[in-house]
């Protein structure tokens, strides 16, 4: 069993070893790609990806820096992790590389792969984190204040006048009952009519 033995001998010495992922991260650094076998590829991601997130750190971090320049030998392309790759993978939580499996190799029969840099830019679905969805939820709140402000607004003069049109109309009706009744009560009377029958003269 190989409980607690981290990582894949290579069939080197610890020295030859560390010496070979060494180049290979400062090379895939460098032109953004290269094709290895399967077993080196998976060693250098984990070490290329520890060097991208030194990087993201910034420039100005000297600690940072020089824990790059333990790994990689090259103080320009340390200059290029710090200045391009890392503002590039800011945004981006990890799974800054891919294994790209290719055919194998002539010869031997080992199994070859493309170890190459992701250049897609980060989507919402990719991020899947609490900082994405905080910013997305403060983009909606702004844009649903701007909407609120955008409306019209009346003012208390409008208000106002609104309300005496309205009771305008209110008291309209009534004005018109009183009318009926004072000119019912100016009509003359209508004259009794007698009970008793005229007597006929004989």
């Amino acid at each position: 069993m190989r409980h607690r033995h981290k990582g894949r001998k290579l069939n080197r010495t610890w020295s030859h070893r560390k010496a070979m992922l060494r180049n290979m991260v400062t090379t895939l650094l460098d032109l953004e790609q290269i094709e290895t076998t399967d077993a080196k590829a998976k060693e250098a991601r984990s070490l290329a990806e520890k060097m991208i997130t030194l990087g993201k750190r910034g420039g100005d971090d000297l600690s940072a820096r020089r824990q790059a320049l333990r790994v990689i030998r090259s103080k320009r392309v340390v200059a290029k992790l710090f200045d391009e790759l890392g503002p590039r993978y800011a945004d981006r939580p990890g799974g800054y590389t891919r294994i790209v499996k290719v055919e194998n190799r002539r010869g031997d029969g080992a199994h070859l792969s493309i170890l190459a840099m992701v250049k897609e830019p980060v989507t919402f679905k990719d991020m899947k984190h609490k900082r994405a969805m905080l910013e997305e939820e403060a983009k909606l709140r702004t844009e649903s204040e701007r909407k609120v402000e955008e409306e019209p607004v009346e003012t208390p003069e409008e208000v106002e006048a609104v309300e005496g049109e309205a009771t305008d109309v209110d008291e309209a009706p009534a004005a018109d009952d009183t009318t009926d009744e004072a000119k019912a009560d100016t009509a003359e009377p209508e004259a009794p009519a007698d009970d008793e029958p005229e007597k006929k003269e004989d």
